[in-house]
């Protein structure tokens, strides 16, 4: 049991650590960053009991409807929740990379839970695979939903919008992954690229965080209020 636990959670940590190395100015990490994890991690079993009752009933014929409704939007709307209502105005949240790292956090602390379970149920020869899929994806889905709240937040004048955009493009990409996965004979073919597109997006938008974050530092420099006065 140890041994599975160990495997099932150790993708996530390994990526939450990763973009909080990213982070320019070090520091310790903040008890808000887990508890967005711990957050996300509760969120998987409401999310979990309705798919699961949605689906035994069988309200969605079409299997493409189910994906995009019941799993990608689901599970997408309730993290961004999530971030909005306990992350967003939150004294911690106070630079726009900070937007990346509780982004991931969430995700990642949903997509730990959900690993646990399904190794749980279909042991451990699904590791690995489920390390470079599912849980890396939520966690880049994470980081581009926290990077539009971070722009919200500090930089963009239309913040209800870009709070918008946040849920928009996790939703948008989530079920891109699931539509891939539902490909039967091309899935292994579509999900190789995508995934690396995938990457790419989440390091630009932690590069783009990163400017912004600049930025704002040097609006808060001294010597530049003082060029303003």
């Amino acid at each position: 049991m140890f041994i599975l636990l160990s495997v099932a959670i150790a993708p996530a940590l390994a990526l939450l650590s990763y973009f909080y190395l990213r982070k320019e100015i070090a520091k310790e990490p903040s008890k808000l960053l887990l508890h967005s994890f711990i957050y996300g991690a509760i969120l998987t079993f409401p999310i979990l009991f309705i798919q699961h009752v949605i689906q035994e009933e069988a309200l969605f014929s079409s299997l493409f409807i189910h994906q995009a409704l019941l799993t990608s939007a689901m599970e997408e709307f309730f993290k961004w929740l999530i971030l909005v209502i306990a992350i967003y105005k939150h004294i911690d949240f106070d630079d726009p990379y900070d937007g990346i790292l509780y982004g991931a956090s969430v995700a990642l602390g949903f997509a730990t839970v959900e690993n646990i379970l399904f190794l749980l149920n279909f042991g451990m020869d699904a590791a690995f695979i489920r390390a470079l899929l599912p849980v890396s994806s939520h966690a880049l889905f994470g980081v581009v939903m926290g990077y539009y709240l971070g722009r919200a937040k500090f930089s963009a004048r239309k913040a209800k919008s870009e709070i918008t955009y946040a849920f928009l493009a996790a939703f948008i990409l989530h079920t891109i992954y699931n539509s891939i996965l539902i490909i039967k004979g091309m899935e292994l073919l579509l999900i190789v690229p995508f995934m690396l597109f995938l990457w790419l997006l989440g390091l630009s938008k932690a590069k783009k965080a990163h400017v912004l974050s600049r930025h704002r530092r040097m609006q808060q420099h001294p010597y530049y209020m003082k060029e303003r006065i």
